[in-house]
Parts: C-alpha cells; structure tokens; sequence
C-alpha cells in the first residue's frame, strides 16, 4: 500500500472539436503512458454541450480504455465552468487542466509534474505570443494584462494560460468554497496563494478547427475578470465624478459672472452643448459599470447551479 503510485487526471473541456480531438487524444496518450511509472493518470473530458460528433469519438476512446472518462453538459455553460466542472469530478493527488485543441502541447506534463513534486501547489504556464497572431489579437491579449495589473491586487503574468496543474487542497478549495457563478479561474488560482510557480511554453500552429474565443467572448471573459477582482472602476467613477462636478461649479460661476459683465454669453451655447454631451456620455459609462457590478450581484442571488449534466462515463 505505501507504494502505491500517486494519482493524476487531466482535465480537458471540449466544444466542437471533431475535426481535432483524435490528435489530441493521441499526443496526450502517448505522453502519459511515458508517466506510468510515476503516476496513476486518468483522462476526464468535459463535454460542453458540443453538435458536431465530439461526443461520438470520445465514446470509442472511453470504450477501448476506462481511465477515460467523460461528461457531457446538458447546455453550453463555457470554457471556465467546463473547468470547474472537471474539477468537481476529480480526486486525485495532482489535477492538470488544459485545451484540447493541441494549442497547450501534451509534451509539458512532465514538467509540470516536476515542479508539482518540488512542493508547488500551482503551476501556472505562460504562452508566449506566436508570431502568426494578428496584431489586434496580441494588442488586447497585451492590453488584458495590463488592465488587470492596473485595476486588481491579483498578480498576473502576462500571457498566463489556462493550462495549470494544482494540487488536491487546491482542488479541494474550489469544490468546496469558491462557488461563484462568474468564474475567473485564472485569478482565482492566483488568489488561493499557496507555493506556486510559472512554466514558459510556445503554442504550436493550430492544425485543424479554429478558436472558439471570438471578439465577443475575449470581451465577457475581460469583464468577468475585471468585476471579480476589483472595486476601482466604481472608485474611479467617484473619482471623475467629483472633478466634473467641480469643473461644472466652476463653469457655472465663470457664466454667472460674465452674465454681469458681459452681453456676450450667446456665444457660449456651442461650448455648452459639448459639455452637456460629455458629461452624458460620462454618466451612461458609469451607469453600465455599476449595471455590470449589479449583473453580477444578481447572478449570485439567484443561485443557480454552476452547470448540470447530461450524462457521465466511467464515472462512479
């Protein structure tokens, strides 16, 4: 029994990934069998609510071998609850989450596991920027970094991934204390503290499929992390509302007085409607942020599960 080989899972969400998720499976399978000797590994894959035959191929998998195991989720919940979803389903010494799109290379668990077994309770990677992104892209993945460092107390390095192994009581603080509804994983997992490290990697060129993250979700992702973390942008609208107020009082005295002295305040109009336009733009601004912070609030309020499932395999 004191031999007994220390255990692992991989968990790896999926969204419509037929056209890749065979690759996948085999870079990763051929990497863990490398492992055995080490490890006891199981596969979990989270299913997230997929319409292509994604479902249909991990069914094979999981028939030819019993460490692979799957869920299916009854909606698209996203990215991070498919996370949190593996996480909840997991019970092993060494929890390693990534993508299954080949874009986190299989190849880096053995690293990963090294720096597990020197003590590190997360060990976080950091993508470097491959050069065939577009501009746009690396300027708002630069840009995201940058406004979290700024807005939020919780250290990020740039181009930190999803891609992370945490230990059992790491795992075992998310199943049982962090239950938010709008998750930002990677915050979080900075958050817990613990002994943790960060692992550089270079993402490989996407072979097949194409990236499930467009404008619109990169979008709901900032903001989720941006409202989890930090109270600023509400203390910045104080901020800017008490000098626009003062600059309005004085605007006010400067027409009040030249009312007196002057017959030529009809000229100012012009400068009058720019200014009630600013200070409208402004204040529907700050109405929208305080409708996400309340968005968010309610969210909370209604308690409603993180997710639900459809149907299991090789799960007990």
């Amino acid at each position: 029994m004191g031999n007994q080989l220390p255990s692992l899972q991989i968990v790896c969400p999926v969204y419509n990934e037929q056209e890749v998720i065979q690759l996948f499976h085999g870079a990763l399978y051929s990497t863990l069998s490398t492992i055995e000797n080490r490890y006891q590994w199981r596969i979990l894959y989270v299913v997230d609510r997929s319409s292509d035959d994604t479902m249909k191929i991990l069914k094979k998998f999981s028939e030819e071998d019993k460490r692979i195991q799957i869920i299916s989720l009854s909606n698209r919940f996203g990215h991070q609850m498919s996370l949190v979803a593996g996480i909840d389903h997991c019970n092993s010494d060494a929890v390693i989450m990534m993508d299954s799109d080949l874009q986190h290379p299989p190849e880096l668990i053995p690293e990963l596991l090294n720096a597990f077994e020197q003590g590190n309770d997360v060990v976080y990677t950091i993508r470097k920027e491959p050069k065939d992104n577009s501009f746009f892209k690396r300027f708002g993945s630069n840009s995201f970094y940058r406004i979290m460092s700024w807005l939020s107390d919780i250290p990020l390095a740039p181009g930190e991934a999803d891609y992370r192994l945490i230990s059992r009581r790491v795992a075992d603080i998310f199943k049982n204390n962090i239950r938010e509804r709008n998750q930002f994983l990677r915050g979080l997992f900075s958050w817990v503290g613990f002994n943790r490290c960060g692992i550089n990697y270079n993402p490989v060129d996407r072979i097949k499929g194409e990236s499930k993250y467009d404008w619109s979700r990169m979008f709901q992702f900032a903001s989720a992390g941006i409202i989890s973390f930090s109270k600023k942008p509400l203390q910045y609208a104080i901020l800017l509302g008490l000098f626009f107020s003062l600059l309005g009082l004085a605007s006010g005295l400067y027409i009040f007085v030249t009312f007196f002295i002057s017959d030529s305040i009809p000229s100012g109009w012009t400068t009058l409607g720019v200014l009630v336009s600013i200070f409208s733009g402004i204040q529907l601004l700050f109405m929208g942020i305080i409708g996400e912070y309340i968005g968010a609030i309610f969210d909370e309020v209604k308690a409603r599960p993180l997710y639900l499932i459809e149907e299991s395999v090789n799960i007990e």
